[in-house]
């Protein structure tokens, strides 16, 4: 009897290392396309630094004439200076980038390692979740942000607020500006969706995943309201509350996995 146990144990060990090596291996596979993966966030980082930051607009302090619409004229010829920026911004690095270009790199390695089991933690039976994403994400969708930016120059011309018309005028810089980059990146990664395949979550597969669109428009329009608004407190929360919501949202609802809303939220 004990010869026999014995015998089965050996054969059982036999058949457990191979299916622990295919597992390791798996593993191993994923981490070295995760880290091959990084370089690429760090080029996408250093664009979102070349953005044109304008100096934060003075708080006005009386009604004035409208202004001459000097934005106006330079609006597209801003936009074509800003992508050239933006395509060379990773040959224009300096030592300080380091000190948030690194911890950001780490963290998206991590989440590309982990993305296949983040996205498949969520359950995609949950309705009351998925409908409030659902809603939240219409926040930086084009219509949403878009109807930020047009909102704050419409009223900023119609009550010669120079703020707010400046504000609306570089939101929708920021948002073109954005919305190459991102679909330059969705076309050239191809990334799968995890609502589609949430247990591959593969590059050069025919998706448009990453980076998280929505995310990087929402936070685009947020740091360009919280720059121009840099003395009102309440409204640089709100602004990037909304975006970090709008973040999170394109996650549980299954619309991204987490390193497309790392990426999209860096970019913009």
């Amino acid at each position: 009897m004990n010869r026999l146990q014995q015998t089965i144990a050996a054969i059982s060990l036999r058949d457990l290392r191979p299916r622990r090596a295919r597992s390791s291996g798996a593993l191993a596979d994923r981490l070295r396309r995760s880290l091959l993966l990084v370089p690429l966030l760090f080029a996408c980082a250093a664009c979102a630094q070349a953005q044109t930051q304008p100096a934060p607009s003075p708080t006005p302090q009386a009604p004035q004439a409208a202004p001459t619409p000097t934005l106006e004229r330079q609006f597209f010829k801003n936009i074509l200076h800003d992508q050239r920026a933006i395509w060379t911004a990773p040959f224009h690095r300096h030592e300080r980038d380091a000190r948030w270009l690194v911890p950001l790199g780490l963290t998206a390695g991590v989440f590309f390692a982990t993305d296949r089991r983040t996205a498949g933690a969520l359950d995609d039976d949950d309705r009351t979740r998925l409908q409030i994403s659902k809603r939240l994400s219409y926040l930086g969708s084009v219509y949403g942000t878009g109807g930020v930016a047009l909102g704050f120059y419409l009223v900023g011309r119609a009550r010669h607020d120079e703020r707010a018309r400046e504000t609306g005028l570089l939101a929708g810089e920021a948002l073109i500006d954005s919305g190459i980059v991102s679909g330059l990146l969705k076309v050239s990664t191809a990334r799968r969706r995890p609502r589609f395949h949430p247990d591959t979550g593969e590059f050069f597969e025919g998706g448009d995943s990453f980076p998280s669109g929505h995310s990087i428009a929402a936070w685009s329009v947020a740091t360009v309201v919280a720059n121009e608004y840099h003395d009102r407190r309440l409204v640089q929360v709100g602004a990037y509350s909304l975006a970090a919501a709008v973040s999170v949202s394109r996650y549980t609802g299954h619309n991204h996995f987490l390193s497309d809303v790392l990426v999209g939220s860096a970019l913009g």
